[in-house]
């Protein structure tokens, strides 16, 4: 099964090359053109008329395709199709105008999987299992356009895997970390008001201050996750909004956070939710002020499957890549929610080192994937499928 697992990589790799050249324009028109979470209708249709074989459309504007055998198992490749609200800063002749930008590498994912998809219809009745071109909406915001799909279109197909590449700024080019376990974090948002008393700036003792309380609240919190959860666990408590206040001289009766809570570990998930909730009671109280905090449940930590993430690494040196050191992270990606339906495996395709890149982080306007990772990330979702399918 092994070697012949290796040799229709090689002929799926050979048929890849075929198609990078129109892939790599893809990417550039769907670059310069990105659109934002549930309203990527052109992006959808752009892809879709790329695709060799018949697309349905799921969970809005999202698109499926089946190549393969119409009957038996199927494996899930995922590329997202939303961009992110961020002004391109990079200066490329495909550059995107406007307030969205495909900041997160979601163009090349794109143009990488309708390269595979392409290079797959062509073998076809020599799949060992279909392979299903999953074209996701909405991964930068909720609704989660990942949960749709597995509670819905997606779920009706019964894959009996889902797998993804994701480009990376902080892996070394030609690298791929494909780790077993929990490789990114859950993700909660959470909002925390509070209700002072308003005055006067020159009378602060008639009032309740509510932006000394959440202000303390704030730097509590960061101090009791060190406190309260295991140092050797992988959790991040991050405080991104405060909002309070319309004149300089004058204590508001309102105050809020927006943050955002990350683990790896379910047992640290909930401890971080409880320890916002007692925070924010018992330090509001002190300043003699009520809290309000709403948790908004986000995406499950995201956990590879042990077969198919070592299958798979096993793979890499026949596409021409080298496993990167092993690598996990605090991020998090709605990716996990097909957790519900079959195994998951996400890899990362690493960038820094690529010829012409400029190292920033994801989501940076100045971001600006080399057209190589499309090979790249084609090659290594070649891997995955065929990992996943064996």
């Amino acid at each position: 099964m092994a070697r012949s697992t290796d040799a229709l990589l090689q002929r799926l790799l050979e048929r890849i090359e075929h198609e990078l050249p129109r892939a790599v324009e893809l990417r550039h028109r769907l670059h310069a053109n990105p659109e934002r979470a549930h309203l990527e209708s052109w992006t959808a249709q752009t892809v879709a008329a790329e695709l060799p074989i018949p697309v349905a459309e799921a969970a809005g504007t999202g698109r499926l395709a089946r190549i393969g055998r119409p009957e038996g198992p199927a494996v899930a490749v995922r590329a997202e199709l939303d961009g992110v609200p961020v002004r391109e800063r990079t200066g490329a002749p495909f550059s995107a105008a406007g307030e969205t930008m495909h900041a997160c590498g979601h163009d090349v994912h794109m143009a990488a999987l309708v390269a595979l998809a392409r290079a797959a219809s062509e073998l076809d009745a020599h799949l060992p299992a279909a392979l299903l071109a999953v074209f996701q909406p909405s991964e930068e915001a909720y609704p989660s356009g990942a949960e749709q799909l597995a509670d819905g279109e997606l779920a009706a197909l019964a894959p009996s895997a889902v797998v993804a590449a994701h480009v990376h700024p902080e892996l070394a080019w030609g690298t791929v970390a494909l780790d077993a376990g929990v490789v990114n974090a859950s993700c909660d948002a959470f909002e925390i008001a509070i209700e002072g008393e308003p005055s006067h700036g020159a009378y602060p003792h008639r009032g309740r201050d509510p932006i000394l309380a959440v202000s303390e609240i704030v730097l509590a919190l960061h101090a009791r996750v060190g406190r309260r959860i295991d140092p050797l666990a992988m959790v991040s408590l991050t405080v991104g909004v405060l909002d309070a206040g319309s004149a300089e001289n004058v204590i508001p009766a309102k105050a809020r956070a927006l943050g955002a809570l990350r683990a790896h570990r379910s047992e640290d998930r909930l401890a971080l939710r409880e320890l916002v909730e007692q925070v924010a009671a018992g330090v509001s109280a002190a300043h003699g002020c009520s809290a309000e905090v709403t948790i908004v449940p986000g995406e499950p930590a995201l956990a590879n499957d042990l077969a198919i993430a070592e299958r798979g690494r096993s793979l890499l040196a026949h596409a021409g890549l080298t496993e990167a050191p092993a690598w996990r992270s605090c991020g998090s990606d709605d990716f996990a929610f097909f957790g519900r339906l079959a195994p998951l495996a996400m890899a990362f395709v690493g960038l820094d080192g690529a010829q012409g890149f400029v190292s920033r982080p994801l989501h940076h306007p100045e971001l600006l994937v080399p057209d190589a990772a499309v090979r790249a990330v084609a090659r290594t979702q070649a891997c995955l499928y065929l990992a996943a399918a064996e």
